[in-house]
């Protein structure tokens, strides 16, 4: 079990925690979420004691081990990939050491001996035997195949390192596991193999700090939400916290409305999402949750989110868009290959590729800031265009305008109270409006294009990885925004939620061409 009392936590004149009281029990996930900022990686680190808290205290059952996902990928250079997973369980290493070291004595004594079956006995009850080959399925798993594993850290790439940090982190079977966004840098099927193998840890507390929703609905049995120094923590996983802090809203303001009708609401809310749970251990330990919660358990959050929406000023023609046969290579590298596709009025494309240079030189291609080596592409004539790039910094580099001034560049509407009545939709209310549009924050950057997009009204959405930078709010807000948006959408994202609830055809970008199909993201994956 693991718990806090009390906790307080002050940076400065900051207060970011106070009287914070919380449990964690074993074969539960908890979802650790809150704005940027708000202090989610801060309050792992308090638990794991690598931050000493301003007051109260945090309580561990004697005997359980905590593990914790590492961030340093350079802590373990000179150490091998086996020896690097192994290592976090610093218990079973000193019994190795200490074994060996007696082993190659030259006076072995009677003391020695003692001492070696006792040793003997803990490697034992650790699985000491099998530790190479526990911790060579960890990293099967994750995909760090068998020709890494005696290689140095340091020869790995960085994403091959936060696989086998991880490895590290699970390996032993911890009794508490604290999990700071494992899934960046992970391929689609090592997230699904961290998912099976989180809801099968029955006897284990997880708790993971992820902005990966479709993660934490796969994993989670409560989220924490972290919000004006306090944290809460409810039972189900991130839709239903959603979901029910927004029904919670719409009920407390719905004065006219009985106590019995509110709980009918609430009953019928709970069985159809627990429908829709997948069956496994944790989604079972979920639904029990849910089944027992009142109409005190849930409460409506004073989290902000920004207003996304899109409107095309015209509806474009049905024939929007044609590509045939795009070629481009840069330093020699063949980067598109053939490429042809068409895309009608209304549909929302996804683009895959093995890697973010293919799927953002498209896009730049399409919007006329590269040309092509080969082949050609047409825009329908009644198409308007709005592009949301992957670097957007060359937007940002005027010092002198604050966000009214450089808003004001692409709005018809040129007033000052329009202006910062848009600004204030996209959270940056009062004093946030005069900031310097060049010490904006990634996040708030792209707050800023998505306004810029908004204003444009286009009929055509091209978003070249839209989900970066953004927090859950924005990301939940841009999501529901693109899902009512009535025109096209050509996009790219890491997010799987994202993908699914927005997506009506795939296309991978391949080395011989592209695979086309008119489907939903998950049927695409096989998932379905």
């Amino acid at each position: 079990m693991l718990a806090v009392h009390d906790i307080r936590l002050q940076f400065g004149g900051r207060t970011l925690f106070d009287d914070v009281n919380l449990k964690f029990t074993p074969g539960n996930c908890y979802g650790i979420i809150g704005a940027n900022g708000a202090g989610k990686s801060t309050f792992l680190k308090i638990l794991s004691g690598e931050i000493s808290p301003s007051g109260g205290k945090v309580e561990i059952s004697p005997g359980e081990r905590l593990t914790v996902l590492k961030q340093n990928h350079f802590e373990y250079d000179e150490e091998t990939v086996l020896t690097t997973v192994i290592l976090g369980y610093p218990e079973l290493v000193a019994i190795m050491k200490e074994k060996d070291a007696l082993y190659a004595k030259e006076d072995f004594s009677d003391k020695d001996g003692e001492r070696t079956a006792e040793l003997e006995g803990l490697f034992g009850e650790m699985n000491g035997w099998e530790a190479e080959a526990n911790a060579s399925s960890l990293l099967a798993g994750l995909g760090i195949k068998d020709n890494l594993h005696d290689k140095k850290m340091k020869e790995l790439t960085g994403g091959e390192k936060v696989k086998v940090l991880l490895a590290q982190a699970l390996f032993g079977k911890p009794e508490i596991l604290l999990l700071d966004e494992p899934t960046n840098d992970l391929d689609l099927k090592a997230i699904q193999w961290l998912e099976k193998f989180i809801m099968d840890q029955e006897e284990t507390t997880v708790l993971v700090v992820s902005h990966d929703r479709h993660f934490l609905n796969k994993v989670c049995t409560h989220i924490c939400d972290i919000d004006f120094s306090k944290i809460k923590l409810y039972a189900g996983n991130y839709d239903f916290w959603y979901k029910s802090s927004q029904l919670a809203a719409r009920m407390l303001s719905d004065v006219n409305k009985k106590t019995e009708d509110k709980m009918k609401e609430l009953q019928e809310f709970i069985r159809r999402f627990s429908a829709n749970a997948s069956k496994s251990s944790q989604a079972t330990s979920r639904k029990k949750l849910l089944d027992k919660l009142t109409l005190e358990d849930i409460q409506p959050s004073t989290r902000k989110y920004p207003y996304v929406g899109f409107k095309q000023e015209r509806e474009a023609g049905d024939n929007l868009l044609r590509v045939d046969g795009l070629d481009y290579s840069y330093e020699g590298e063949k980067i598109l290959n053939n490429v042809t596709f068409s895309v009608k009025k209304g549909q929302k494309i996804v683009f895959l590729a093995k890697s973010e240079v293919v799927t953002t030189t498209l896009f730049r291609i399409l919007m006329g800031e590269l040309k092509p080596d080969a082949g050609k592409f047409e825009w329908g004539v009644t198409t308007t265009r709005a592009f949301l790039p992957n670097d957007n910094s060359e937007f940002f580099r005027d010092e002198k305008l604050d966000l009214i001034n450089w808003l004001r560049q692409y709005s018809k509407d040129q007033t000052e109270t329009f202006l910062r009545g848009f600004l204030g939709r996209m959270l940056f209310s009062g004093e946030e409006a005069l900031k310097k549009s060049n010490v904006l924050s990634g996040g708030e950057k792209v707050r800023c294009m998505l306004s810029k997009m908004m204003l444009s009204n286009a009929n055509v959405l091209v978003l070249d990885n839209p989900t970066n930078h953004l927090d859950l709010e924005t990301i939940t807000a841009v999501n529901e925004g693109l899902i009512d948006f009535k025109g096209t959408i050509l996009f790219t994202s890491h997010d799987h939620e994202f993908i699914q609830t927005i997506a009506t055809r795939v296309i991978q970008i391949e080395q011989r061409g592209v695979r086309d199909e008119e489907c939903s993201y998950d049927d695409f994956l096989g998932l379905s």
